[in-house]
């Protein structure tokens, strides 16, 4: 097949139903950071960028971080390493990490994972640290057996696979600080930290060796990608072969020799200022589009409207992806922010891609993400028919004049409307976006017929309960129209 045929065929790349319908999936990141496991929680990501401070990566949130954050003296890590470990070695935490695994229970984190109603679940099997979670046979030829012995993506996505669940794998193609440890702070200098030379060669390799070893149905890049995209087409057109129903994500931007340019400091202004004002406060990060790619991937924000490309907001319970013992219980989401979020970004065609930061020290999950899980659990085993499998509806999202808000979505000719509102509110709620027809029925989510009537204002329904402002309500409305 010809290049020109190959990238048509990699662009034209259909996002099966599967993804689509999961609404739900689980992140894992889990690494050799999570023994020292500590991040400032001062600042989210996103205000971070915003602030156009070149060395704002230095006091990032993202414990995963800690390695690139020790390089920079002055940093809140670099501080807290020095009064906790003194001159210790960041790679001597691999073998502390794995020393953990002894404790480890692949089953019972698949059964929590499984038990929130999560389609799929993608596992860090290496990071920007470069260390690895499965034994590669592709040597690092700078660190010598900076992998785990024990096969730990192998074993989570048996796991997971045995409760019907898919398994996707990221993969840190841009970085690898055992390749380049050039120091980050500015978004700039992601693009001097791309390493070069053996790199691209040996990235490729291990992300065949992760496909053939285990048909991951996400294949999840971060960063960038090391090699043109030539290069990179051969590695997806590989993937897809293997996986025909497999899904990859959009941060496979490929190198280019004009990225050294980045090396000039007025390019670098350009840059930075760039982001900064791309990145509104608290908002997080929306990469830039590569030319290949089948799912959108916000990184702690989520999209104003329903997009006609897929997506999936992508973000930890606190600040942070990696475990982080600094982070307080007001650093977590609530049950309000936690199920709301699921619902808003579902009725906009996402996904939640939300993440677990396991501890490194004992190999368990905290007890703060365990509750989360929980409230998840909960939510969706009542509420999934309204979530899982569903379309955006003509209305994404409504108001009732009460202050209640509404988020829709649809299946089929059924259309569903997740409510929350305050406790004290009245029990009849005005649906303006909604229109009714003779056949028109409406009913909880039990199956209990409400009552509801037309009015001015939209669709009048009675609840048999008062809304709350923590967790969801949800209705089905069968026989309406949008108005």
């Amino acid at each position: 097949m010809s290049r020109q045929r190959t990238e048509r065929a990699l662009r034209s790349h259909r996002v099966p139903d599967w993804w689509r319908d999961a609404k739900l999936g689980i992140f894992v990141h889990w690494t050799p950071a999570s023994v020292p496991a500590f991040a400032p929680t001062n600042d989210e990501i996103g205000e971070l960028v915003a602030s156009g401070d070149p060395r704002a990566l230095a006091w990032s949130p993202y414990a995963e971080w800690y390695e690139n954050s020790l390089r920079f003296p002055e940093s809140p890590v670099a501080r807290h390493h020095a009064e906790v470990y003194g001159s210790r070695l960041y790679r001597e935490f691999g073998r502390t990490w794995e020393d953990a695994l002894d404790g480890w229970d692949p089953h019972a984190w698949a059964d929590a994972f499984a038990a929130t109603g999560a389609r799929y679940v993608v596992l860090v099997t290496k990071h920007h640290d470069g260390y690895c979670l499965w034994p590669s046979t592709i040597a690092n030829p700078h660190v010598a057996r900076w992998h785990c012995t024990r096969d730990v993506v192998g074993e989570l996505a048996e796991a997971v696979r045995a409760r019907g669940m898919r398994f996707g794998i990221y993969y840190s193609g841009g970085l690898d600080w055992t390749f380049n440890d050039h120091p980050i702070g500015a978004f700039s200098d992601l693009a001097l930290a791309v390493p070069r030379d053996d790199y691209p060669s040996y990235a490729a390799a291990q992300v065949r060796e992760l496909i053939k070893r285990y048909r991951p149905s996400v294949l999840w890049n971060d960063i960038a990608w090391p090699a043109p995209n030539a290069e990179l087409a051969r590695v997806l057109t590989d993937y897809y072969q293997a996986v025909p129903e497999g899904v990859i994500n959009d941060r496979f931007l490929c190198w280019s020799p004009a990225w050294a340019l980045a090396r000039a400091r007025p390019v670098r202004w350009i840059i930075d200022g760039a982001v900064a004002r791309g990145a509104r406060k608290g908002r997080g990060i929306i990469p830039p589009k590569p030319r290949f790619f089948d799912v959108r991937t916000p990184e702690y924000t989520v999209f104003d409207d329903v997009q006609r490309t897929a997506w999936e907001c992508v973000r930890g319970m606190d600040h942070s992806f990696g475990h982080n013992r600094a982070s307080a219980e007001s650093d977590f989401l609530t049950q309000a922010e936690l199920l709301w979020s699921l619902v808003d970004i579902t009725a906009k065609g996402g996904n939640l891609l939300l993440n677990v930061g396991p501890r490194g020290e004992d190999a368990t999950i905290a007890d703060a993400q365990l509750e989360r899980l929980a409230w998840l659990s909960a939510f969706t085993e009542r509420h999934g028919s309204a979530l899982f499998a569903t379309r955006p509806w003509t209305h994404a999202a409504d108001g009732a004049p009460d202050g209640t808000e509404v988020r829709y979505t649809e299946r089929g000719d059924q259309v569903f409307a997740f409510l929350r509102g305050d406790e004290d509110a009245a029990m009849d709620v005005v649906l303006t976006h909604v229109g009714a027809t003779p056949t028109t029925r409406v009913t909880d989510c039990d199956g209990v017929a409400l009552p509801h009537r037309t009015t001015e204002g939209g669709l009048s329904v009675t609840l048999a309960a008062p809304l709350s402002p923590e967790v969801p309500a949800s209705i089905a409305l069968d026989g309406v129209v949008p108005r």
